[in-house]
């Protein structure tokens, strides 16, 4: 962890802190010059601000939602350490505007005088303060529930289990069978329960109603997750059930539904909501009185305006303490609570313990991070699928050194019966499910009947025919990829025109045939940055495929921004060509087993089989597609009009 946090504070040093604000602008870490364009309230009594920078400015940047960033006054003659800043949290991102959730009350003056401000991303010491924090507590865990745990998931001690009744569930449901063990898996877990999920069997649901029924048997529960994205699908859904939960922390989609659940909406709606806040407008107005009295003044005016601070240090104290009366009252009353990982150290609360935690996306979290909410609770549930994306680490050597490996592949490999398998998937056509069924899941997966031949062809005739799953070689084509030494990516310009045809010659016929009838989704995906940039400047030459991305019918990234979406069709350009077979991150076949897995009706792949298949993975894949009869050749596509 600590090399981790080392790595992580050089690289963001390295990019921030001895560059110019050209520079930093350049790297995506500033946005500069910025206007505030909109300044509101928002929970809590915190300012809300909306940054803009100029229409021109179309740099790519590393903004997103989540991330703490701090806005500040570059006033002229005034050094880089010397300005004056306001920290906060992004909360919306969209092209060239922002949403920023202060920490304070009111701007400072800096702010309105005119000066120029910018926006930078600053580094982030919490997070590694509480995990580093969470590690010397489970080490050093001796004689309570907090080392039992540690004993359990690390398998020195065999997790134990309940009996159960079969019609032991209250709340009625559609979930299937493997779903419904699951549920009861959890129910009946004393120690620890595992819900692995592939792609498109449900997990969400199902995870939803594990925690319904924990809700009905004890008082209040935990739920956690990584991602701010996840913790807020979790809440939307558990409202939906009508279950009474609190979010904490910034929420990533600012919608109506979430906002009414943050603990700061649950203190606004409470009965001494408007006691508080009176007593903090009448100690402000104190406050301000108390600053009117000018130098040259006599004893009364001292008097008085001692009077005045004392009485609005007194109101102020007073509406802090009915604060944390009403913060408490709050979350007394609620059955779930929702945050991130670190969220879970909330000074809110510290002091509270739970029966149950829940963590969703464990295959994605850092193992540190887990072990914050753990230590909170008598038992746990964790939800995930280790066969998909790993956690992010930035350090290759804490990596090696185990912090790449997770809680949830260490449970499930030393406590296999910890585990309960959805298999049950409702997106992928059956082909497109197989191999990674056959490779990734021990051939169990087995599709719905709902999706098992929904291709291209059955959503609509014109795309007869077709394969659900097609593969194009590029081998022997002299589509050689191209280095990017800047960037230090990689990039095959001719590769993607390719893909980029074959789509587009498939989307000629992707008009609905109903006026009802959904229009597809598309989504491009490249392993690599340089790919993606001329993917995306190719298709603005396409008349076709630019009026799908216009209508945000069609999307371009990477893998990992695709993760937990789906789309009817997904194209892959594998890129890397070269006579030394090298493959580089391609070799991580979690992450393929993420982008193939997207797709509902067609799955597009290109690339050149003798540079993939010198690895064992992609030879599998070119078998196995040519014998769902979905192999071409690029010479075979020769004939394809250019876009």
């Amino acid at each position: 962890m600590q090399l981790e946090q080392k790595e992580d504070q050089a690289q963001f040093k390295l990019k921030n802190a001895s560059a110019s604000i050209k520079e930093r602008r350049r790297r995506g870490l500033t946005w500069y010059p910025v206007t505030i364009t909109q300044e509101d309230i928002g929970f809590g009594g915190k300012v809300v601000l909306e940054l803009e920078r100029p229409a021109t400015h179309q740099d790519l940047h590393l903004f997103q939602v989540g991330k703490n960033a701090s806005l500040f006054s570059n006033a002229p003659g005034q050094a880089a350490t010397d300005r004056p800043a306001l920290s906060g949290v992004v909360t919306s991102v969209r092209r060239n505007k922002l949403l920023l959730a202060t920490t304070k009350e009111a701007l400072p003056d800096w702010a309105l005088d005119g000066s120029t401000l910018g926006i930078d991303l600053t580094f982030d010491e919490v997070s590694y303060r509480e995990m580093n924090q969470a590690l010397s507590d489970v080490i050093g865990a001796h004689g309570n529930r907090l080392a039992e745990l540690r004993d359990v998931l690390l398998g020195a001690k065999t997790a134990s289990f309940r009996e159960h009744q079969a019609d032991d569930l209250f709340y009625p449901s559609a979930l299937n069978d493997s779903q419904l063990v699951a549920v009861r898996h959890v129910i009946s877990a004393q120690d620890v329960a595992i819900i692995h999920g592939p792609p498109g069997t449900g997990k969400t649901t199902t995870l939803v109603q594990a925690i319904l029924e924990t809700v009905r048997r004890e008082r209040r529960v935990l739920v956690c997750a990584p991602s701010n994205t996840a913790v807020d699908l979790l809440t939307e859904k558990l409202a939906e059930r009508g279950v009474k939960v609190i979010r904490l922390g910034n929420p990533s989609r600012v919608s109506d539904l979430l906002l009414k659940h943050t603990l700061d909406a649950g203190v606004m709606a409470h009965a001494s909501y408007a006691k508080m806040h009176a007593m903090r407008q009448t100690a402000e107005q104190h406050r301000e009185t108390a600053n009117e009295y000018v130098r040259h003044f006599g004893f009364e005016e001292r008097q008085q305006r001692q009077w005045l601070r004392d009485e609005a240090r007194t109101l102020r104290q007073a509406a802090d303490d009915l604060e944390r009366f009403m913060t408490e009252d709050v979350l007394e009353s609620v059955q779930v609570i929702t945050c991130t990982l670190v969220g879970a150290s909330n000074r809110h609360i510290r002091h509270l313990s739970f029966e149950t935690v829940f963590i969703d996306e464990a295959a994605q979290a850092l193992e540190p991070g887990c072990w914050i909410p753990i230590a909170k609770g008598q038992r746990l549930v964790l939800a995930g699928d280790h066969h998909q994306l790993p956690p992010t680490v930035k350090s290759e050597k804490a990596a090696r050194e185990g912090l790449r490996e997770t809680l949830f592949e260490k449970c499930i490999q030393r406590q296999p019966h910890t585990a309960r398998m959805l298999n049950m998937q409702y997106r992928m056509h059956a082909h497109i499910m197989g191999f990674s069924s056959n490779k990734f899941y021990g051939s169990q997966l087995v599709p719905h009947q709902s999706v098992a031949h929904a291709d291209l062809e059955a959503y609509d005739p014109r795309f007869a025919p077709d394969w659900p799953v097609e593969f194009i070689d590029t081998a022997g084509c002299g589509f050689m990829e191209l280095a990017i030494p800047e960037s230090r990516s990689t990039a095959n310009p001719e590769e993607a025109h390719l893909l980029l045809e074959r789509l587009a010659q498939l989307l000629e016929r992707s008009d609905p045939i109903e006026p009802d009838q959904r229009p597809l989704t598309i989504g491009v995906i490249a392993p690599y940055r340089a790919q993606i940039n001329y993917l995306k400047d190719a298709i603005e030459d396409s008349a076709v495929l630019n009026d799908l991305l216009l209508q945000r019918r069609l999307s371009v990234g990477t893998v990992d921004s695709f993760q937990g979406q789906e789309r009817d069709i997904i194209a892959i350009t594998l890129t890397r060509s070269n006579p030394q077979g090298e493959i580089g991150f391609l070799s991580d076949i979690r992450r393929m087993n993420v982008g193939m897995t997207r797709a509902r009706r067609k799955l597009l792949l290109v690339g050149d089989s003798s540079t993939l298949c010198r690895h064992p993975f992609f030879g599998e894949l070119l078998a196995y597609v040519k014998g769902v009869g979905g192999y071409r050749t690029a010479h075979e596509m020769a004939k394809i009009s250019t876009l």
